[in-house]
């Protein structure tokens, strides 16, 4: 008779216990550790002969043949990716609930049915009526997609092998459970459980799987870290569920890059696509709006034009406030600091709130100084030309440093209208001839602050 004992598993990490702690000793989460019975089994000893031993072949004699991709019927889904969802390959996509996580995912899966083969959708969540509903408001009616409700992984397994897909979505990992384990379902022992039997569904019967996983309230994938490991592909899906845009960003991708995004709009009859995401975002920008300056950024190989938001009002704090919404809360302050210290704006005793319009996030460096500027023209009340963008990076010296691949986000900011870029005086000097928009080069945030605002 197999025995069993307690240990305590941090949700976070994974971290194992004998006794429960305040505070996991691996990843440092307050209250993260759970209480799960396991049960002591006699090791399986399997000799190299019986279970066959590895075969090491030279790197020279292995094949490098392109992954087979399926387009989803969603350029922009195949867009993040990277062509197209690959044979055999596992798809985790996270989200905030209601952010659009199983819409995407229902589209898909009817789009990949009347085009490439079965595809089965597996809700833990929501009943099969439900899911008919939904299916019935996006127009989902191909006969290829099978939907069965069940949150028992050997069940799962068993209608997989039974029906033979060529997809399968698993909505959610979290509500899934293998009955040979006790603890709940979400746990870190039946999430890694889970997510390894489709594993090896997915490497071994050659089928790709999307995983819907759910988010904890910082943002970051619920459950172990082993999770995102575990998978070829980590999708994340992010906007304001107020708002109707969404973004899919790839963090991890094995088989294309992590610097692509997708940009979709929610509507009653599902998720959009937007081709073009820079009219999109600018679409309602103000004209001549003091504290609003339009910056070129880029998303792996496509040009974004967003436009940076700054408010800077008088405080009644002892300590003012600071607030950042889709720009690093960080970079935000070390901005602020060289405003003050190497262009002498007074704003220790402001609040400076600056918003990335639209929802989108916005990463890269090279819309610091959209962001200087558009906080000096709330400061000083002037407003900058609305023809004018801002594009560089900001050094702690004050020095405005040039950034990559130019020429795209010029293209991009000439088609759309704009005729004056204010960026690095090295960049400025490296122009080619042939770009319609002006370029007026700065070698510190001073004057490129002074550029900016004199055009208005």
């Amino acid at each position: 008779m197999a025995k069993t004992r307690t240990r305590y598993v941090c949700q976070s990490c994974g971290y194992e216990s004998p006794k429960w702690v305040g505070r996991c000793p691996d990843c440092d989460e307050w209250a993260t550790l759970v209480e799960e019975t396991i049960e002591d089994t006699s090791p399986r000893r399997h000799s190299a002969a019986s279970s066959g031993a590895a075969v090491a072949v030279p790197i020279s004699e292995l094949s490098a043949t392109g992954a087979r991709r399926v387009s989803c019927g969603l350029s922009e889904f195949d867009r993040v990716l990277g062509g197209g969802v690959v044979d055999g390959s596992l798809v985790l996509i996270g989200g905030d609930p209601g952010i659009g996580k199983s819409t995407i995912l229902m589209q898909v899966a009817n789009n990949l049915s009347t085009s490439a083969g079965k595809v089965l959708y597996v809700s833990g969540e929501e009943s099969a009526e439900q899911i008919k509903l939904r299916g019935n408001r996006i127009g989902v009616e191909s006969p290829q997609l099978y939907v069965v409700t069940e949150t028992n992984i050997e069940a799962v397994q068993e209608c997989i092998e039974r029906l033979a897909p060529s997809y399968v979505v698993i909505d959610s990992i979290q509500t899934m459970y293998d009955p040979n384990l006790s603890s709940a379902p979400g746990t870190v022992s039946q999430v890694r459980s889970c997510t390894g039997v489709l594993a090896n569904l997915a490497k071994g019967k050659g089928i790709s799987v999307f995983i819907v996983g759910h988010v904890t309230k910082e943002g970051s994938l619920a459950g172990p870290r082993v999770l995102e490991h575990m998978v070829d592909t980590v999708l994340y899906f992010e906007g304001e569920r107020h708002q109707s845009y969404r973004v899919l960003r790839a963090v991890k991708n094995r088989f294309g890059s992590t610097d692509e995004v997708g940009v979709f709009e929610m509507r009653e009859t599902g998720l959009v696509e937007v081709p073009n995401p820079s009219e999109a975002f600018l679409a309602e920008r103000p004209a001549h709006g003091i504290g609003s300056v339009v910056t070129a950024t880029m998303e792996g190989s496509r040009p974004l034009l967003v436009e940076i938001q700054a408010l800077v009002a008088p405080s009644f704090y002892a300590s003012p406030r600071r607030m950042a919404a889709g720009v690093d809360y960080n970079k935000t302050l070390m901005i602020i600091a060289v405003l003050e210290k190497r262009v002498g704006l007074p704003l220790g005793n402001k609040d400076v709130y600056v918003n990335v319009a639209g929802g989108v996030r916005v990463i890269e460096p090279a819309a610091d100084l959209a962001v200087a500027v558009a906080i000096a023209s709330s400061l000083l009340d002037k407003p900058v030309d609305q023809d004018t963008i801002a594009i560089g990076e900001i050094g702690l010296a004050g020095e405005v440093r040039s950034v990559g691949r130019l020429d795209a986000r010029l293209r991009e900011a000439a088609r759309l209208g704009f005729s004056r870029v204010v960026l690095a005086e090295r960049s400025a000097r490296g122009l080619r001839k042939q770009h319609a928009i002006k370029a007026v080069g700065a070698s510190n945030l001073k004057e490129a602050i002074d550029a900016a605002l004199a055009s208005a």
